[in-house]
């Protein structure tokens, strides 16, 4: 357990469960119309669902079939969150998402050091032998993070995500583990 618990400490962030404080942040995260676009929502979140996402939090990643860990500094501010969605204990994967809330604490390499720690969680206590991720082709920042860990673009969904009027591509990109 002990082991487990440092490989999600890494040296500027800890990635956290989460807790029923984290209710406000949450709602205001994920109720921001500027990040709609990227999580793929088309509505608000009532206080009372995310109330009850954060409850369910402690079951197991089997039967939730995701886990969202809090992105803390080691100075206690919550930045942002990480995702795993989708998991597939059957075929060793799972899908991943990352949130850094505020533009003030992005391009500080929080999102890249909670990135580093997830896959590390995710190989050595989960063994997944691989991880995706879903991302627009405007989202620069994101793409270069994911090739960055070695997740290679391995698809296009062409017209994928309608933004206003228009539609934009999709990258699917995948981190497959090698020796596995």
């Amino acid at each position: 357990m002990a082991h487990q618990i440092q490989l999600l400490l890494g040296e500027r962030i800890r990635l956290r469960a989460l807790e029923p404080h984290d209710i406000d942040s949450l709602y205001k995260w994920e109720n921001d119309p500027a990040i709609w676009k990227a999580s793929n929502t088309l509505a608000p979140f009532s206080r009372f669902v995310l109330e009850q996402y954060i409850a369910s939090s402690h079951l197991d990643l089997h039967t939730n079939k995701q886990l969202r860990l809090m992105i803390t500094t080691r100075d206690g501010k919550d930045v942002g969150c990480i995702d795993l969605f989708d998991f597939d204990p059957t075929h060793q994967r799972a899908g991943v998402g990352i949130l850094i809330a505020h533009e003030e604490d992005r391009g500080k390499g929080f999102a890249s050091e909670a990135l580093s720690l997830l896959i590390q969680y995710c190989y050595h206590v989960l063994h997944l032998h691989q991880l995706y991720c879903n991302v627009t082709v405007d989202n620069e920042e994101s793409v270069m993070l994911f090739q960055r860990h070695k997740f290679l673009i391995t698809g296009i969904k062409k017209d994928w995500i309608r933004v206003g009027d228009s539609f934009v591509d999709e990258l699917l990109m995948q981190l497959v583990r090698k020796g596995h």
